[in-house]
């Protein structure tokens, strides 16, 4: 009985010539045309001399990658919002079912940054706890400049949190460093357009057109998950909640169906504007976990960002949600 897919076996000296024509073509590289010439056949005989050799067995095609990536999900997720990369990363087995961001979704998004960065780009970061994991697993940068993109959640924190981050990222790329020493939050509109227009603040915000390629995070409308609502009183939260906001993304808020909503927080705070981040060639979005899902879901459909690094976790539940009516790499606004 044959044991491989065909119930056709093959001959001696067929399975001799079929394994000859797939090593010169799996192994050595060489073309269809030249594998032809070189058997003195016609390069349709060699295309189906191959196919025969997958059939009985004789080739194996295998497509692995770590086990820790999943590649079935992420190229779903790719297809379903219209995204260029995503890279889902499987949950960890001992996580809590309300952990969000699992760390090693930095370190995932440290390699996709290394791989999507060329030399003389300029990065900008955003203030998230994925963006500080990634910083802190950077390994290898091409040459470029680094850029914060919004203050900080706390002043007091800021050698800890995203200025530390930015730095971190200029010294691994050897390149220059401006980070914001500035809340990200401030009292009011005024306040936040005089520090806009202090020297050091205001030469970060000059890079802001040239950002090349962004990290952002997410956060959904919850206490612990969305820096922003945590900086604010018990009435402000209560008044965005009752607009819609299903999430947070750099200090500008989303509903479920990607518009932007609450837009006057925007003026009280340090952040790159939606529409300059929205002319980022490339925005990276890294966040995970159940808590989570609905909130990237909502900046999936809100054209900002380009590609996302997830977990499984996240994944299952984007995948199970409407896309949005465009996608993602239109970079449409849902309010035109």
């Amino acid at each position: 009985m044959p044991t491989g897919r065909s119930a056709t076996r093959m001959g001696p000296a067929e399975l001799m010539q079929a394994a000859a024509m797939a090593r010169r073509f799996y192994l050595e590289g060489k073309s269809k045309i030249q594998i032809a010439d070189e058997f003195g056949v016609s390069r349709f005989k060699v295309a189906r001399v191959l196919e025969s050799a997958v059939e009985h067995d004789l080739v194996r095609i295998e497509i692995r990658v770590p086990a820790e990536l999943d590649a079935e999900r992420s190229d779903a997720l790719r297809a379903r919002y219209g995204l260029r990369h995503v890279v889902v990363a499987e949950s960890p087995a001992d996580a809590a079912d309300d952990t969000p961001d699992p760390e090693h979704l930095g370190e995932v998004a440290a390699d996709l940054l290394g791989e999507l960065v060329s030399e003389g780009e300029v990065i900008g970061l955003a203030w998230g706890r994925s963006t500080i994991h990634m910083a802190q697993a950077l390994r290898e940068l091409p040459p470029c400049t680094v850029v914060q993109l919004t203050g900080v959640y706390d002043a007091g924190t800021a050698e800890r949190g995203s200025v530390e981050a930015v730095r971190l990222a200029a010294a691994v790329s050897g390149g220059e460093a401006h980070p914001i020493y500035a809340p990200m939050l401030l009292p009011d509109s005024a306040t936040a357009a005089a520090l806009r227009g202090q020297p050091g603040i205001a030469a970060a915000f000059e890079y802001f057109d040239k950002v090349t390629i962004a990290a952002v995070s997410i956060g959904s409308w919850e206490a612990g998950i969305s820096a922003v609502h945590d900086m604010l009183g018990k009435e402000e939260r209560e008044h965005y909640a009752s607009l819609g906001v299903a999430a947070e993304m750099s200090a500008h808020l989303f509903a479920a169906d990607g518009r932007r909503v609450g837009r006057d927080l925007g003026e009280r705070c340090i952040t790159v504007e939606a529409e300059r981040l929205r002319r980022i060639p490339e925005v990276v979005a890294i966040a995970g976990g159940r808590r989570k899902a609905d909130a990237i879901g909502a900046v999936l459909r809100s054209g900002l960002v380009t590609s996302l690094v997830t977990d499984t976790t996240a994944a299952d539940r984007l995948l199970a949600q409407p896309p949005g009516r465009r996608p993602a790499l239109d970079r449409a606004d849902p309010d035109e």
